[in-house]
């Protein structure tokens, strides 16, 4: 932002005294004038799913075998893990100290825009939106499925079609169930 624009965002209470909108969205009345907050309206269910789907993700559920067929043993398996632990917990640090540094909200987007300044800030962002959270989320929804559907076939893989039928019922139900909630 440039100037003496500043954008404040306030957390909507349930005391705050404001006009409530369909949308989520409240019109906050202060001294300053009016600011925009938006609602909180996570459950435990949309919770789960955003810790399972971004923080664990469903690389847990697809990797080990593919790591014990390449490595060849139970005992070099376990040390691949332990590595990729520590590349982890150090890639955690880096973002950690990153927190530290550039105290502003926003995360990636926020580290990117002040690095190389806001269109790459704002290029980054719009990948994000456009191309990798989607396919994150049909990444979740495709290993969901597949390991729900794997009990209906016990002797083979299951075949593609009822997978990503499955996989597109459970993008489309938490999209109206997030929709809903607006």
């Amino acid at each position: 932002m440039s100037g003496s624009q500043k954008v404040t965002y306030t957390p909507v209470s349930s005391n705050a005294a404001g006009a409530k909108h369909g949308n989520g969205v409240e019109q906050m009345n202060s001294e300053e004038g009016g600011t925009l907050g938006f609602k909180k309206s996570m459950g435990l269910i949309s919770g789960c799913n955003v810790c399972i789907g971004t923080i664990i993700g469903s690389g847990i559920f697809v990797s080990p075998g593919g790591v014990l067929k390449y490595t060849g043993s139970i005992n070099l398996a376990i040390i691949v893990w332990i590595i990729c632990g520590l590349v982890s917990a150090i890639g955690a640090y880096c973002y950690a100290e990153l927190g530290l540094i550039i105290k502003k909200s926003g995360g990636d987007y926020a580290y990117v825009h002040y690095t190389f300044g806001p269109f790459i800030g704002f290029v980054r962002l719009w990948v994000e939106c456009v191309i990798v959270r989607p396919s994150l989320i049909a990444i979740v929804a495709l290993t969901f499925a597949k390991y729900v559907t794997k009990p209906f076939f016990p002797e083979c893989d299951p075949p593609d079609d009822p997978v990503r039928i499955l996989a597109a019922i459970c993008i489309c139900k938490d999209g109206f169930h997030l929709k809903m909630k607006l």
